[in-house]
C-alpha cells in the first residue's frame, strides 16, 4: 500500500533553481574527451575514480575533491583522476543510509528527497567548481537522471542493476562513459549481454515520453568480484579472470572492449586497505601482456579522508558511513606509486 507524502520538483524546475554554470561547460566538454579517449584507447592514461563509498557530507567530500585534484596535476601525463560522489546507494537488505538523495542529513534519520537532490546537486556543482574535477555517481533509479546527468562526467550502473532492463534503456542514451559492473553472482556472460544492450540504439517510455536512443559505445566492463550462494566473496581481478573477460569481449564483437578493477567491495573481501595491492598486481600483469594493458583502462577504488567507515550517527569528519574506505594518506601514496608503474 502506498501513502502519497509529498510532491518532488521536476529535473526541468531542480535545474533551474541550480544551474550548472555556462563557464563550466567547456571544461566538461574537455573532461569528457578526455575519458573517452582513455576508454577507446587513444590516450593511454590510466582512469583512477576515487572517492568515498557514499558522498554523506558536502563540505568534507569537497575538501577531499580538492585534495584529490592538487594530485590529479601531479600525475595527470600517467593517470586521469575522476572523483567518485555517489550520492545514491543500494541497500542489500533495503534497510540503513540509503545517500544523500534520500537523506541529506545522515545524523537525523529523516527521509527529505527534494532537499536531497538539491542537496546533491548543489555538491556536485561546487566540487567542479571549486576543485576542478568531474564526478562519477552511480544510476541506482534511471528515471532521476536528469536531476544530475548534465553535471557527471562518467557513471556507473551497480552489480544489482547490471540485468536490469531500465538501466541498460536509459544508459543507451546516455553521452558519457557508462561502467558496468558484473552482476552479484559474477556472471561474465551476464554482463557482456548488459554492455551489447547499453550499445546499440533501442526505443522506449521514458520520463512520459517516447524516446530513442544512439547507443552507448563507451559502455564497459567493472569488474568487482562475486559473491556465491553461501554469501562467499570471490575476486575477479586476476590475470586469468580478465584475460577470460578479453576473450569473451573480442569474440562477440563489442566496441571499444574495456573494463575496470574496482578494488573494493568482493574482489577486496571489504578490506580497503588491500586496494593498493590489488592495484599494484594489476599494474604488473600490465608489464607482462600488452593486451593486458590495453583491456584494463583503470581502477575504481574507495577512499576518503580517514581510514575505515562508522555509523552514520558518528562524527569523526571525512570518515564514511557506508563501506570502510582507504585513507588519504594511503590514497595518496597509492596514486602516486602507480602512476610511475603505468605505460604509457
Amino acid at each position: 500500500m502506498f501513502e502519497f507524502v509529498k510532491p518532488i520538483m521536476s529535473a526541468e524546475e531542480v535545474r533551474a533553481l541550480e544551474p550548472f554554470p555556462a563557464e563550466l561547460k567547456a571544461k566538461k566538454a574537455e573532461a569528457e574527451k578526455q575519458i573517452a579517449d582513455i576508454i577507446t584507447g587513444k590516450d593511454k592514461r590510466k582512469l583512477f575514480i576515487v572517492g568515498p563509498c557514499s558522498a554523506d557530507n558536502e563540505d568534507a567530500v569537497c575538501d577531499y575533491a580538492c585534495r584529490l585534484a592538487k594530485l590529479a596535476e601531479k600525475i595527470k601525463d600517467r593517470a586521469y583522476i575522476i572523483i567518485r560522489v555517489y550520492t545514491n546507494k543500494p541497500r542489500t537488505r533495503g534497510e540503513g543510509y540509503k545517500g544523500m538523495f534520500h537523506s541529506p542529513d545522515p545524523h537525523n534519520n529523516r527521509t527529505d528527497i527534494q532537499a536531497g537532490i538539491l542537496s546533491l546537486r548543489k555538491m556536485h556543482i561546487r566540487v567542479v567548481k571549486e576543485c576542478g574535477l568531474f564526478a562519477a555517481d552511480e544510476m541506482l533509479y534511471p528515471d532521476n537522471l536528469d536531476y544530475i546527468g548534465d553535471v557527471l562526467g562518467y557513471i556507473a550502473i551497480g552489480a544489482r542493476s547490471a540485468e536490469d532492463q531500465m538501466h541498460r534503456l536509459v544508459a543507451s542514451g546516455v553521452d558519457v562513459p557508462i561502467g558496468v559492473k558484473n552482476p552479484m553472482n559474477g556472471s561474465m556472460s551476464v554482463l557482456l549481454n548488459s554492455i551489447y544492450a547499453v550499445q546499440i540504439p533501442n526505443e522506449f517510455k521514458y520520463n512520459n515520453m517516447q524516446v530513442k536512443t544512439s547507443g552507448n559505445p563507451l559502455s564497459h566492463a567493472v569488474l568487482r568480484g562475486a559473491v556465491d550462494v553461501y554469501g562467499n566473496n570471490i575476486s575477479n581481478y586476476h590475470y586469468e579472470d580478465v584475460m577470460k573477460l578479453y576473450d569473451m569481449y573480442v569474440k562477440q564483437g563489442l566496441q571499444n572492449p574495456a573494463v575496470v578493477i574496482d578494488t573494493n567491495h568482493s574482489n577486496s573481501g571489504k578490506q580497503p586497505l588491500q586496494q593498493p595491492r590489488i592495484v599494484d598486481e594489476v599494474l604488473s600483469n600490465a608489464h607482462y601482456n600488452s593486451d593486458f594493458n590495453k583491456f584494463v583502462k583503470g581502477f575504481l577504488i574507495e577512499s576518503y579522508i580517514e581510514d575505515g567507515n562508522q555509523a552514520p550517527s558518528g562524527g569523526v569528519y571525512g570518515k564514511s558511513i557506508t563501506d570502510a574506505c582507504l585513507g588519504w594518506a594511503k590514497t595518496e601514496k597509492l596514486l602516486l606509486k602507480s602512476a610511475d608503474k603505468i605505460i604509457v
